[in-house]
């Protein structure tokens, strides 16, 4: 069987894609190189389509019971891709790992709480915690000359304590610096947040796309950690399934679990779209070839990626890349003096993901790049990038 051969490429040009068709709300420009927005430029798996098709073709769409099948092909998939088991009177639904996000910071503090994350980070963090007018705490990673990113666990306690941090959000692996942390990691720093009463959102959403050699650990299964922590995942990054907005709260904790069930009854939104489900479940049972061929390919335009700017620019650093589809990129040495937005926009006209996004005044020449696209796409991002070299 050949490399990719289960991988169908699409131009998703004019398909009200938000990463092809909104360029010109986003960034002024229509004529850009999407690299940005974290799905896919191939199609989902096959068994997705067929399943889907057969839904459609019934012609019925009336009110939907979630089914049992859907909730075992998750607990399965979780069993045996990341020895995770879990109890089915766990899971609730969520349209999405950010609008959970939302609602639990609410769910578990109080307006001007102090809730935490660590920069640079998926900004839609940010985001919660500024709208529901919490306070930000941040307690930056730290990076070493590769790029390669670690959590100052010290300086975390310290500031959990000085701001009285209530709520954590944990981003595994980690958007954008592509960690997968290890199960040291993620114990030593779930042991700080129980001892200093902190709970814990662990967003897992990226926990499949995990590259060669690298072991992803969900974080609940580390220790005891029932009391504070809430993990969120979903199959949409998995398998490019977004626009099903359905993702899974897993809650062991009675307490926690009840808050979350309170909470859902006052919004009245506990279940999700048919297709959704009917689309997970397609994925869990039959996408599991297609994804090592999907984590292929990453790996493969990742390397593709680094072996380009190391000739083109070769003082840019790429952070190792372990876990997610998405490339963090230090432009530092060429751009410490320029406006990287502008410089990337309007001369090497691509559309990414810009550093200044994922943490204030830290990460200004900083890019993320999407490397969930055809290898050719990543080989024009190279050429592109190139052009920084006639400043």
């Amino acid at each position: 069987m050949e490399r990719y051969s289960l991988l169908k490429y699409k131009d998703r040009r004019n398909t009200n894609s938000v990463k092809w068709d909104d360029l010109e709300e986003k960034f002024g420009r229509t004529d850009l190189l999407p690299a940005w927005v974290a799905d896919m430029d191939i199609e989902a798996p096959e068994c997705v389509r067929e399943a889907l098709t057969e839904y459609v073709n019934y012609n019925v769409y009336g009110y939907y019971s979630i089914p049992k099948s859907f909730t075992d092909s998750f607990i399965q998939w979780m069993k045996e891709r990341h020895g995770y088991e879990i109890n089915p009177l766990w899971i609730r639904y969520s349209p999405g790992v950010v609008p959970a996000i939302y609602w639990i910071i609410q769910m578990l503090t109080e307006i001007e709480d102090s809730v935490a994350l660590m920069s640079p980070v998926y900004y839609p963090f940010a985001n919660a915690i500024r709208d529901t007018s919490r306070t930000l705490v941040d307690v930056p990673l730290v990076k070493d000359e590769n790029g390669y990113y670690t959590m100052d666990l010290e300086s975390f306690e310290a500031t959990v304590q000085k701001k009285e941090v209530k709520l954590f959000i944990l981003c595994s692996p980690h958007n954008p610096v592509g960690r997968v942390w290890r199960e040291e990691e993620l114990r030593n720093l779930l042991d700080v947040c129980r001892r200093n009463g902190v709970y814990v959102i662990a967003d897992e959403i990226h926990h499949d796309l995990i590259m060669p050699g690298q072991r992803q650990v969900t974080a609940a299964a580390t220790g005891d950690y029932d009391s504070i922590l809430i993990t969120l995942t979903s199959a949409s990054k998995t398998f490019n399934l977004a626009s099903c907005q359905n993702a899974m709260a897993i809650i062991p904790n009675d307490a926690l679990r009840a808050k979350y069930d309170a909470m859902t009854r006052k919004i009245k939104t506990q279940s999700g779209s048919s297709f959704g489900y009917v689309a997970y479940e397609a994925a869990f049972r039959g996408g599991k070839e297609w994804l090592e061929q999907a984590i292929q390919l990453i790996y493969g335009n990742y390397q593709i990626l680094v072996k380009g700017l190391k000739q083109k620019l070769p003082e840019a650093v790429v952070s190792p890349l372990e876990g997610t589809y998405l490339a963090w990129v230090d432009l530092s040495a060429y751009l410490s003096d320029r406006d990287t937005e502008r410089t990337i926009r309007d001369l090497c006209n691509l559309a990414v993901d810009f550093g200044e996004w994922f943490g204030r005044n830290k990460y200004e020449n900083f890019i993320r790049i999407n490397l969930a696209t055809s290898p050719d796409n990543v080989r024009q991002i190279v050429a592109r990038l190139d052009r920084i070299n006639t400043l």
